[in-house]
């Protein structure tokens, strides 16, 4: 379904001397049809970049992308916006995705409206099945972004995603901001729509817990290179990768977890706890 080969993507930083960074440097790899690549890796590795230039909101640099059979990276922008139904993303912050000013109702219509997918009655029947399909009621369709919570607003966007019918998706740790209470009900949501309508997805996520619970196969992210892949129990159960390990190593399996096997940093930190996850952050 998707195979992406030798993919580069790179930015110019300095404004004096003139920096070249690559935020995805040659990667390669398959997703099958149906199938959840869970993508792994810590803040800064690249994986929303990669999420991106697949879909081309990012253009790449080098490298091909096929999705579905098609050449992504060979399309023109024309032949790209009618393409561009096939291939959707889910974004991290739900509600800076959606905007402020415009209503539940109009927002899962837009997509319908700009692909010219149905009359204004198939739309407005097509939007109630939608949110119904989310879990959210016909109150819910004159409230905008504000008048919602972050788990209303990640319903709202998923309704959105799913009104073109995508083959592949690409989700964009979807529950990263919403509390812990909301958060297994938004993923066992996508991951019963995304069975249902039968999509091929990439998620990207630096829980290990939630990416074991949502992929079949994993693959792990460092400066913008992938460093092991395969399927998810061999890869954290069994990693072979010195940074796989220390992903594994540094994620607790509860609050008095052996902190004792984490390294010690090589420069000053701040660390923080966030769901149930030692973050480190250099200085």
């Amino acid at each position: 379904m998707i195979e992406v080969t030798d993919l580069e993507t790179c930015f110019s930083t300095g404004f004096i001397r003139r920096r070249v960074v690559r935020a995805v440097d040659g990667v390669s790899f398959r997703i099958e049809e149906g199938e959840t690549l869970g993508l792994v890796g810590e803040s800064g590795c690249g994986k929303t970049t990669l999420g991106r230039s697949i879909l081309r909101l990012v253009e790449p640099d080098r490298g091909r992308i096929v999705v579905d059979g098609t050449d992504v990276t060979a399309l023109s922008r024309s032949e790209l916006r009618c393409f561009r139904p096939r291939m959707q993303m889910i974004f991290q912050d739900a509600y800076t995705s959606l905007n402020p000013r415009m209503r539940v109702r109009e927002s899962v219509a837009e997509p319908l409206k700009i692909h010219r997918m149905g009359s204004r009655t198939d739309i407005d029947r097509r939007v109630r099945e939608l949110i119904e399909e989310v879990g959210l009621n016909e109150e819910h369709l004159n409230r905008r972004p504000y008048e919602l919570s972050g788990g209303q607003n990640q319903r709202v966007v998923l309704a959105r995603v799913l009104a073109l019918k995508p083959r592949f998706l690409v989700a964009d740790e979807p529950t990263s901001a919403l509390d812990v209470s909301v958060q297994a009900q938004i993923l066992n949501l996508i991951r019963d729509l995304g069975h249902d309508y039968r999509m091929t997805c990439l998620y990207i996520s630096h829980d290990l817990g939630v990416t074991r619970a949502m992929s079949s196969r994993v693959a792990v992210m460092l400066e913008g290179r992938i460093v092991e892949i395969g399927r998810t129990a061999d890869v954290l159960d069994r990693p072979s990768h010195p940074y796989t390990r220390r992903l594994v190593d540094a994620s607790l399996t509860g609050p008095c977890a052996s902190l004792e096997r984490l390294p010690l940093p090589a420069a000053p930190t701040t660390v923080e706890v966030r769901s149930g996850h030692w973050v480190e952050e250099t200085v």
